[in-house]
């Protein structure tokens, strides 16, 4: 575990995080394109890329299929003040927690946060699920070539995913739904 501080507020030093969007409830790529906004908008935090857009089935749970992206931000947030600024956005767009893995309307995972290693009551970075789950590994691969190994890419194959439109088709506002 890094001895960093995860809680309070900005500590200064500026990290690259990487972060899981999924909704699979009401406008999904509205509420993304939102979130991608509102994620650029948090203070001293600015988004550096988002991944193409992708359609998956639901990865232990029901419901419609998920829209999901990956988007890198370059932060001074603490990884807890992120963690805790990402809910907002998530409560902002109407996220619902009735039961885990529930379909929702916004879902901001964080999953890397530098090169930080947290195992807290709250968070848990890398996130732990990350490796098993076709709809961060692609989207994240896109923007970090080579960062996953075939092995992990290998354990995904079976998930059901498609790419439905690239950054600059889903993040325009007019753009049409997939």
């Amino acid at each position: 575990m890094n001895p960093a501080p995860a809680t309070g507020a900005a500590d200064g030093a500026a990290v690259t995080a990487w972060i899981g969007l999924g909704a699979n409830l009401g406008d999904a790529r509205v509420a993304l394109r939102g979130a991608v906004r509102a994620m650029g908008a948090l203070p001293d935090t600015r988004v550096l890329r988002v991944s193409s857009l992708y359609r998956s089935a639901p990865v232990d749970a029901g419901g419609p299929d998920y829209l999901n992206a990956v988007a890198g931000l370059r932060t001074c947030l603490a990884p807890l003040r992120l963690l805790h600024a990402l809910q907002a956005i998530e409560q902002a767009a109407g996220r619902e927690r009735p039961y885990r893995n529930a379909p929702r309307t916004l879902d901001l995972d964080l999953l890397l946060y530098g090169e930080q290693r947290l195992d807290g009551a709250e968070l848990t970075v890398p996130h732990p699920r990350m490796w098993e789950r076709a709809f961060v590994l692609l989207p994240l691969a896109e923007l970090r070539p080579g960062w996953a190994t075939p092995a992990q890419h290998a354990a995904v194959a079976g998930q059901r995913i498609e790419r439905v439109a690239a950054p600059a088709e889903w993040l325009a506002e007019d753009s049409e739904k997939p």
